[in-house]
């Protein structure tokens, strides 16, 4: 599934372009690259990214700025390279849209393995086609998945969201009124253990409510906070 994959690659540093680009077009990815933000842009929006690398710091326009334009366009899964001082850069980053981070200095067996996870994600977000056509469709009262279609429609009406946000729905919603912790959902819809903070887990909670409120509150609702505990996926009989 990653085999020809199309990754640009955004930092001011030649130095790690070039570290990141050989370590990915060993796995025979198609990498192609940009110095400042406002080039990144340009070509994000031009071309179709399966990911998207992009520093937080660069000249012109910084990440957080790439990031917010781009996904007021596309939904291209963005992980955002950051510096260890730049915490609440990070945070930042998650609430326009990132979909992961890495924190510099890094190794690039760690940014391939990130790639890998986060192409495997989108990609079984598809869900299992040996399954039976009616699962392909989750329908509840307020909101419907189309795994096919790789859509969620709330009362009706299309809802846009980032990969990351589409996965952590479709998890939460395969198993109702379950609740899961955040470690939980950090290694099942993120893929790792032990890079993760689970502040990532609320933002992305945070994103896909508002989200969906705007186009249903009671969809909104069927994502419940557990306090102390996670978050649930919350089916009204009523």
């Amino acid at each position: 599934m990653d085999i020809n994959a199309k990754v640009l690659v955004a930092d001011d540093e030649e130095r790690i372009r070039r570290l990141i680009r050989m370590y990915l077009e060993r796995e025979d990815y198609i990498v192609e690259e940009a110095d400042n933000g406002t080039d990144a842009l340009q070509l994000a929006l031009e071309n179709d990214y399966d990911v998207i690398l992009l520093d937080i710091m660069m000249p012109e326009m910084d990440g957080i700025e790439v990031c917010q334009a781009l996904r007021k366009e596309k939904e291209t899964p963005v992980i955002m390279l950051t510096a260890k001082g730049e915490e609440a850069n990070r945070v930042q980053g998650f609430e326009v849209g990132t979909d992961d981070y890495i924190v510099k200095p890094f190794s690039p067996r760690e940014v391939v393995l990130r790639v890998k996870a986060l192409l495997r994600r989108v990609s079984a977000s598809h869900f299992d086609e040996n399954e039976t056509a009616p699962k392909n469709l989750l329908v509840f009262p307020h909101l419907t998945i189309d795994y096919d279609a790789h859509r969620v429609t709330a009362d009706g009406m299309e809802v846009s969201l980032t990969p990351k946000e589409y996965e952590l729905l479709c998890f939460l919603a395969k198993s109702p009124d379950k609740v899961f912790n955040r470690e939980h959902l950090l290694k099942e819809v993120w893929q790792y253990e032990f890079f993760g903070d689970l502040r990532t887990v609320d933002t992305h909670v945070k994103r896909l409510r508002e989200k969906l409120n705007k186009i249903s509150k009671d969809a909104a609702k069927m994502i419940v906070t557990v306090w102390g505990v996670g978050y649930k996926f919350e089916v009204d009989d009523a």
